[in-house]
């Protein structure tokens, strides 16, 4: 996402309610998401690693307000690691390294859960989803107004996950594009954050240059494993996703 450091859009990435496991809704200045374990006690540390993160990013910024406005990946040296990590995946994706800031911020976070014992750590940040399990977990595609919207989703089964959505229409992050959404699956929600963003500003609603073009885009990113687009009636896949599921009746539970 560019411009904020992550605010929830009508393209977030919703997860299914699942017995044993505890959810926590937080917001931390622009950060807001959704934190779910099976080990409680690994919130706190979660929230802290988000807040001290979310510090060290600001201070860079206002030392480097370019860093913040560009639309193209960066170079730096001496920079934290929530920095670090931003520049590099952005560059994988060849966007601006804002585009990956909810993801890496939810990378971080989980990381941090399961080195505090934790066997469930999913972080959604701003609809950027990293997910680590020991479970299957469903996860529905948000799509603004499209009637697929919250209707679709997928049984996660293989982790480490990152799972983001971009949309031209139906976000308040900046994208290039015409999408109702575009949803990526990678190695990292960083990553997926970088592609969905880089995907999402392929959708033009031109020959060549629509659901079809935001999933090649994506999928030719080393770490990207697949990619859903959908604009309007027409729907694109690509890649290895995980099953796909209709969720309405699951998230109406």
């Amino acid at each position: 996402m560019f411009g904020c450091l992550s605010e929830k859009s009508l393209t977030s990435n919703e997860i299914s309610h699942q017995p044993g496991l505890t959810r926590h809704q937080y917001q931390i200045g622009e950060t807001q998401g959704v934190i779910i374990t099976d080990h409680p006690p690994a919130i706190l540390g979660a929230l802290d690693c988000i807040r001290e993160h979310r510090r060290l990013l600001l201070e860079y910024i206002r030392a480097n307000p370019g860093f913040e406005h560009s639309l193209e990946p960066v170079n730096v040296v001496d920079a934290p690691e929530v920095v670090l990590q931003m520049v590099q995946v952005s560059k994988a994706a060849g966007v601006g390294p804002m585009a990956a800031v909810a993801g890496v911020f939810a990378d971080i976070a989980a990381e941090t859960m399961i080195k505090n014992n934790a066997n469930v750590a999913i972080v959604e940040n701003g609809g950027e989803v990293a997910l680590y399990s020991d479970r299957p977990i469903i996860v529905s595609v948000g799509a603004g107004n499209n009637p697929l919207s919250e209707r679709v989703g997928f049984n996660v089964s293989e982790f480490p996950c990152g799972i983001a959505t971009s949309s031209g229409r139906h976000s308040h992050a900046f994208s290039m594009g015409d999408s109702d959404t575009v949803t990526v699956f990678a190695e990292n929600a960083g990553l997926a954050d970088a592609a969905a963003t880089a995907a999402a500003n392929m959708v033009l609603g031109e020959p060549g240059f629509d659901v079809k073009a935001a999933v090649d885009a994506a999928l030719v990113i080393r770490g990207v494993h697949g990619a859903l687009a959908i604009r309007d009636d027409r729907v694109s896949t690509g890649g290895v996703l995980p099953k796909m599921v209709a969720v309405e009746a699951i998230f109406d539970e």
